[in-house]
């Protein structure tokens, strides 16, 4: 077991323009510089914002995770103009409790083997035009199938012309939405002015505008001719009653939608470029995964797939040493707390290091080394490993998006022998309120595989 921390708080440390700088851009870099100078726990003020503390000792994290819920509130305020005023990421107490029994079913059972169906043919999609010999960009590959799988498993857009529009255009927000420069629109909402077409924030609210429009005329069509053999998670929403009978709203209908989207394509993305890069990184650790997906005896199987010992451990240990989240949603204190032994008056602000404590060298030995190995030797508590958050804000689409990672692993791997075009190593940069890769991953395309895996013959 991890010995406690005993070390004090220092004042809050008022962040300099160079660290702003940093921050923005590589937050990694950030929370190790302070990590280092400070420790376990530590306070740090942005400029004209209330001070936040920073916890990467799970002892820390349990506290805050553990919590009763009336505890702490979630400030998530900084995601509101996007997001919406319905968003499971800014509500609150009950209204927040009642979204997510809402929207978990669309995330278990049999859905997630209807879900895999469509994942497979996504990334059967993917790789059509790959030739052996061809430079293929791994980044770009992933971000289009993941953004595809959400449009599809979310949205439910078929690529008719009537949806056409609407798939156009949430790409188009997407895309703004999850760049670096927009960040700091939301990190500093000063900067949220509209002074035309021509400024940031400008265009993005064009886009959401027209975005919105066209997202409730597709509700309101639905709404006068439901079809009930539809599987899309829209259409699961617009069915779902609370306990008091009551369905969503148009706008909680929207504000869902566009949360799961945007708070679900960049990091789910990103987390697969990041396990394809691993694996090619390390031919040993493709060599024992190959053996293990060469004896899948039924290739179809996508629930037993995403079960395989050595897939799911070498998953999880990308996701430990490159998470798409570096720190958990702030917390905020209804009531004093006590935090690692220390007592924290009402309105004090938290987050989680979701980053730092996963490279703990005392709960993962080597910690910068990729050993999958440790997630089979051992299981780590909810405050050591906690790629998707934690608490009542854990991460909705977990499920979903581990099993779309695993999926697309198993059906580019089972089918091509690839390997890294630039063998360097590829730091981490911010995207979004995560990070992805610095540069593209290319991969050159080496031979086609005849994979060992054989579709049980029906009789």
């Amino acid at each position: 077991m991890i010995k406690k921390s005993t070390q004090t708080i220092a004042s809050p440390h008022k962040l300099t323009f160079p660290q702003l700088m940093k921050w923005g851009k590589y937050p990694t870099d950030f929370l190790e510089y302070f990590t280092k100078r400070y420790g376990d726990i530590y306070t740090i003020q942005f400029p004209g914002d209330e001070p936040v503390t920073i916890v990467n000792h799970p002892q820390g994290i349990q506290d805050i995770f553990s919590a009763p819920l009336k505890a702490f509130s979630s400030d998530n305020e900084m995601f509101r103009p996007v997001m919406g005023d319905y968003s499971l990421i800014v509500l609150n107490g009950k209204a927040h409790q009642r979204q997510r029994k809402l929207i978990a079913p669309s995330f278990h059972g049999q859905r997630m083997r209807l879900y895999g169906e469509l994942i497979c043919e996504l990334a059967e999609q993917m790789m059509q035009s790959w030739q052996v010999g061809q430079t293929v960009d791994i980044t770009a590959c992933t971000k289009e199938t993941a953004l595809n799988a959400l449009l599809d498993v979310v949205f439910g857009l078929t690529g008719s012309s009537r949806s056409g529009k609407l798939r156009q255009k949430i790409l188009e927000m997407t895309g703004m939405a999850t760049s670096a420069l927009f960040t700091f629109h939301l990190f500093f909402p000063v900067l949220q002015k509209d002074w035309g077409m021509f400024s940031p924030w400008g265009h993005f609210q064009k886009l959401q505008r027209e975005v919105n429009q066209l997202l409730y005329e597709e509700i309101n069509r639905r709404r006068e001719d439901p079809h009930t053999e539809r599987t899309d998670i829209l259409s699961m929403l617009m069915a779902a009653r609370d306990e008091d009978g009551q369905p969503m709203s148009n706008q909680e209908l929207r504000d869902e939608l566009i949360t799961m989207l945007l708070g679900g394509f960049d990091t789910t993305a990103s987390a697969l470029s990041w396990v394809l890069y691993w694996i090619h990184q390390l031919p040993e650790i493709r060599k024992r995964l190959l053996a293990e997906l060469d004896s899948v005896p039924d290739p179809s199987d996508f629930l037993a797939i995403a079960k395989l010992p050595y897939l799911s451990a070498t998953c999880q240990e990308s996701l430990r040493i490159t998470p798409s989240i570096i720190l958990s949603f702030v917390r905020v204190a209804e009531m004093p707390i006590q935090v690692m032994g220390h007592e924290f008056p009402v309105g004090s602000r938290f987050w989680a290091d979701i980053y730092t404590v996963q490279r703990r060298n005392e709960l993962y030995p080597e910690p910068e080394k990729f050993k999958p190995e440790r997630f089979m030797e051992r299981q780590f508590s909810p405050y050591e490993y906690l790629p998707f958050g934690g608490g009542n804000r854990l991460c909705i689409g977990n499920a979903f998006a581990k099993y779309l990672i695993k999926l697309v692993v198993f059906k580019v791997l089972s089918q091509y022998e690839l390997a890294l075009a630039d063998q360097q190593t590829v730091r981490n940069i911010r995207r979004g309120p995560g990070f992805e890769p610095a540069k593209p991953i290319k991969v050159k395309v080496m031979a086609r595989r005849q994979s060992k895996t054989k579709t049980p013959v029906l009789v």
